[in-house]
């Protein structure tokens, strides 16, 4: 079936947030003088994730850690970092490709909608997308599909008719639970043999035009028919 429509995760995908959270919480850490196990950090939803990462913290620092002010300063921080962010490799090609071709633009993200679209305001990108579904909207976050849902939903679409792209495990779950065909891109922080349910998987969006992605996809759903 002709694909009509290309559904983006936000959060690592279409730009590396990812590591700007990380990086985020390991400055927290060392403002106390400790360092941060990266091991485990990335949860296997979506979502906020943040409360046992406080918890984690105020363990390591002890009654006199402040909970309120390091919220703030980390925030800040990571709002610094966030500010110096461009689109991902690759990603912007991919969009310009997509408008060339006629395919309409949606972003699905257990992330919150002030934060997706100050993100892609701040990288030019906003109004590139005609559809935001995001995390505040929905009752469970991926690996459950209900923010993909939303997004075909909004778009008047099929599943048939559209294709994600992901950057976890958990979020391709989430786009094939929805009926999707996906596409995986693992953001900097995620474990490549754990994407082998994608219907496709790259290294980057640097790797192949947007042509060649949507031919692959079309060979490969021709040979489990």
């Amino acid at each position: 079936m002709t694909v009509k429509a290309l559904i983006f995760d936000f959060d690592g995908l279409l730009m590396d947030t990812e590591t700007t959270l990380l990086e985020s919480w390991r400055w927290e850490w060392r403002r106390h003088g400790l360092e941060l196990d990266p091991r485990g950090f990335f949860a296997d939803h979506g979502g906020d994730a943040n409360e046992p990462r406080y918890a984690a913290l105020a363990a390591a620092v002890g009654a006199a850690y402040d909970r309120i002010s390091s919220h703030e300063l980390r925030m800040a921080y990571r709002a610094e970092l966030n500010a110096t962010l461009g689109p991902a490799p690759g990603i912007i090609g991919w969009l310009d490709r997509a408008a060339a071709l006629g395919l309409r633009l949606a972003v699905a993200s257990s992330s919150p909608l002030v934060h997706v679209s100050a993100m892609l305001d701040r990288a030019g990108l906003r109004a590139r997308f005609e559809v935001l579904a995001t995390g505040e909207e929905v009752a469970a976050h991926k690996p459950d599909p209900a923010v993909y849902l939303l997004a075909l939903e909004r778009l008047g679409l099929p599943a048939e008719e559209a294709v994600a792209f992901e950057d976890t495990a958990h979020g391709v779950a989430a786009a094939q639970a929805a009926g999707l065909r996906c596409v995986a891109v693992p953001n900097p922080h995620a474990d490549h043999a754990r994407f082998t349910t994608a219907d496709l998987l790259l290294t980057s969006a640097a790797s192949l035009p947007l042509d060649a992605v949507l031919a692959k996809l079309s060979r490969h759903a021709d040979r489990l028919r």
